[in-house]
């Protein structure tokens, strides 16, 4: 080993960004176990490397006995005071037992175990730079796409897209560039591991914080999202400043903020809805772009509702195959029903019929009662007649 060994530390450092005590430590650990193997030694070697030298030195620790049994551990007390006055027992004495050929064997054994560890150290730096992107937005390049995953290189690692993070209205050529939402990091047996989706509720979130620096700085803040991914999402928004309009702030001067959004998504519609904390209104404001009559909340269950809307408007708050109501569900955390005001009022017509008549039925039920008590109390016809057997033959025989 020499100034070569320092350069390539260096250098390894520098273009890879792996501390040079890394990989000294993990060439330190290589050289005790070569030379274990290679001369037999127990278990109380250390090997020291100078690092501004380059040279390796091989120690055998010995401890201070009184009695020694174990030459190859031990040394005894008056040999320790011949090299200096002030050890004692159980103290430990280092010997240096450089082998002279020591270097040509190191280097043969130790390679794959240094290599080994210098790919640790790659993969524990990749690691710690990609886990700090999490849920966080990045741009990558397309790299090729099997049947499981789109595959994106982000630079220093290659992240994978699987099939539910993939939009259904885009198509992945390799060398597109792309920005995707990093999901999460792992740090697997091979490597550091990132998974990356462009139909997360997070990348929708982190582009209007791109586009919109009122998002950005805290002043709107975005309550919540619904999205499918590829065909239409609702941001629910809201303002921490009286004088601001959130839903204006977000979509921007003539639309151009949400549609730079939209471009990016390839076409993904938005409807930027308004947050309120009366939970009536909020449920309006989320069937955008329906209008709403009333909202009517169940009283068995807390967490839903019915929602009446003009006749005209039903399809309408509906949508294409129920999506507009389903995503306001999701935006609100309600389970809407929605019903068109003529159908709400002969619901409520049939429900007031129903009522009435369970009212008659009462009413009849009642009087009923009141008959058989009275047929109960009154007197019964031929009451003066004796039926006394023996008082009915008194008067025949008279």
């Amino acid at each position: 080993m020499s100034k070569e060994l320092l350069g390539a530390l260096s250098a390894l450092e520098e273009e890879k960004g792996i501390k040079k005590e890394v990989v000294i430590e993990a060439l330190e650990a290589a050289l005790v176990s070569a030379y274990k193997r290679n001369y037999g030694q127990a278990q109380n070697v250390e090997v020291s490397f100078d690092d501004k030298k380059g040279e390796m030195h091989v120690y055998a620790v010995k401890t201070v006995v009184d009695d020694v049994v174990d030459d190859q551990l031990q040394v005894s007390l008056d040999e320790a005071l011949e090299i200096n006055k002030g050890y004692e027992l159980g103290d430990e004495i280092k010997f240096e037992v450089t082998p002279k050929n020591f270097g040509r064997i190191a280097a043969q054994t130790a390679k794959q175990v240094i290599m080994q560890r210098v790919r640790e150290a790659e993969r524990e730096n990749v690691f710690d730079e990609y886990s700090k992107y999490e849920d966080e937005l990045v741009t990558g390049t397309v790299e090729r796409q099997d049947t499981r995953f789109v595959y994106v290189n982000l630079g220093k690692v290659e992240a994978v897209m699987g099939s539910k993070d993939q939009m259904p209205n885009e198509v992945y050529r390799p060398q597109d560039r792309i920005k995707v939402y990093v999901t999460k990091v792992e740090n697997a047996t091979k490597g550091p591991q990132v998974f990356v989706s462009r139909t997360a509720t997070g990348m929708l979130k982190r582009l209007f914080e791109q586009e919109v620096p009122e998002i950005y700085d805290g002043t709107v803040e975005i309550v919540s999202i619904a999205r499918e991914a590829g065909d239409r999402a609702k941001v629910a928004v809201r303002s921490n400043n009286s004088d601001i309009d959130p839903v204006g702030t977000a979509v921007g001067p003539r639309g151009q903020r949400v549609q730079t959004i939209v471009n990016e998504l390839h076409g993904e519609n938005m409807d930027i809805v308004e947050w309120d904390e009366d939970d009536a209104s909020y449920i309006a404001n989320s069937l955008n772009p329906a209008e709403v009559i009333d909202v009517i909340f169940d009283d068995d269950n807390e967490r839903a509702c019915t929602v009446i809307v003009p006749d005209y408007q039903l399809s309408l708050a509906i949508g294409k195959k129920g999506q507009n109501a389903r995503l306001a569900a999701k935006l609100t955390g309600f389970k809407i029903d929605i019903k068109s005001e003529t159908e709400a009022k002969e619901i409520l017509a049939n429900k007031a019929a129903a009522a009435s008549d369970d009212t008659e039925a009462d009413e009849a039920s009642d009087q009923g009662d009141q008959t058989e008590d009275s047929t109960e109390d009154a007197p019964t016809d031929g009451a003066d007649v004796n039926t006394n057997p023996d008082e009915s033959n008194e008067d025949t025989q008279d």
